[in-house]
């Protein structure tokens, strides 16, 4: 079948994506409100785009009333925010971040998150989390009704020492982490761990016809 994208309405735009753009990475996101509430949320609309500098972009849509969330109203009245990556054993915990609470609750002590603190930035890091990433604001785009786009510079990357496979060839034991993606439907998660590889190819000239001269 085809679809239209500007036929339909948003809603069924949204499952068509989420239903096949899998799997998607979790930022478990924590800001700290100009009213010092620390939010964490988690966004599956999430990756990252580039090296020099270093950025992450997040897809924050808009609540129902078309007004933006804690998430977004944070890192555009700071201009900063941190990225925690999801493992398996902190799944039910970011589960339970997800409620809309109130402006003025915590989901770090709504849902029992341990923190530490972070070193260039505000918000803290999620302590469980296998990786962390200090970001600060560097464009926040607003292109449409519903949603902001936020690019992030990361300052700062902590990986917890058990996943540092070789410190001085930056080699990182990504398996260890057991890191869960976001999949189809309301609910619907992955685990990281059952991979292939294959050997990235040389260009072969015969494969289009003769000898390039």
């Amino acid at each position: 079948m085809k679809f239209v994208m500007a036929d339909l309405p948003p809603r069924q735009r949204y499952k068509l994506l989420v239903s096949t753009v899998t799997p998607r990475p979790i930022a478990w996101v924590t800001t700290r409100g100009t009213n010092s509430v620390v939010n964490a949320a988690p966004y599956s609309f999430f990756n990252a785009m580039g090296d020099d500098p270093p950025l992450l972009v997040l897809g924050l849509l808009k609540n129902a009333e078309g007004a933006d969330k804690d998430t977004a109203t944070n890192i555009i009245e700071t201009g900063e925010f941190v990225v925690n990556l999801v493992s398996e054993q902190d799944a039910e915990t970011m589960n339970l971040s997800c409620v809309d609470a109130p402006r003025t609750v915590s989901e770090i002590d709504y849902a029992g998150i341990a923190t530490t603190s972070a070193t260039r930035v505000a918000p803290p890091l999620i302590a469980t989390a296998p990786v962390s990433f200090e970001c600060v604001k560097r464009e926040v785009l607003e292109i449409g009704p519903r949603q902001v786009i936020a690019v992030g510079e990361v300052l700062v990357t902590h990986i917890r020492d058990e996943f540092i496979a070789d410190p001085d060839k930056l080699h990182v034991d990504t398996a260890a982490m057991r890191l869960i993606g976001r999949m189809h439907g309301a609910g619907t998660y992955l685990r990281n761990t059952d991979t292939f590889t294959m050997t990235r190819p040389v260009f072969d000239p015969a494969r289009v016809g003769g000898d390039e001269r």
